[in-house]
């Protein structure tokens, strides 16, 4: 299984260089991926910051990458769960902090909003230290 950097995913999902989209693709189809947290982390700043694809149309394509055949995302239950509060409008990254955080006694932020939206999602104890 080969682990992949953000900029193959992006110019998979973009298709913004047609020489590297078209090697990406070709890779996707042959080998076993392996996406780290960090790699989807960064590649929704970057199709968000980047090339300014709304939060809707940014988790509609992490959900669809990691639903490929030879694709393995880590954490995928976590993954899962941010994906759904993302689609519900949470910020990706909170809702992957969030959802990583699940198993342990709390999450702690000085980001009342973040406060306020776990306690909405129940999705366990955040507070301020």
């Amino acid at each position: 299984m080969l682990a992949v950097d953000t900029n193959v995913v992006v110019r998979y999902l973009v298709n913004d260089d047609a020489a590297q989209a078209a090697r990406a693709r070709r890779l996707l189809e042959r080998e076993d991926i392996f996406v780290p947290l960090t790699v989807l982390l960064e590649t929704e700043w970057v199709l968000r910051g980047v090339f300014g694809f709304a939060p809707a149309a940014v988790t509609r394509a992490l959900r669809d990458f990691a639903g490929l055949a030879r694709v393995t995302v880590e954490s995928t239950a976590s993954v899962a769960i941010a994906l759904e509060w993302a689609a519900g409008g949470l910020d990706f990254a909170d809702a992957l902090h969030l959802a990583a955080a699940r198993p342990h006694a709390g999450f702690v932020s000085f980001d009342k909003a973040l406060a306020r939206a776990a306690r909405r999602l129940n999705s366990g104890t955040a507070r301020e230290p």
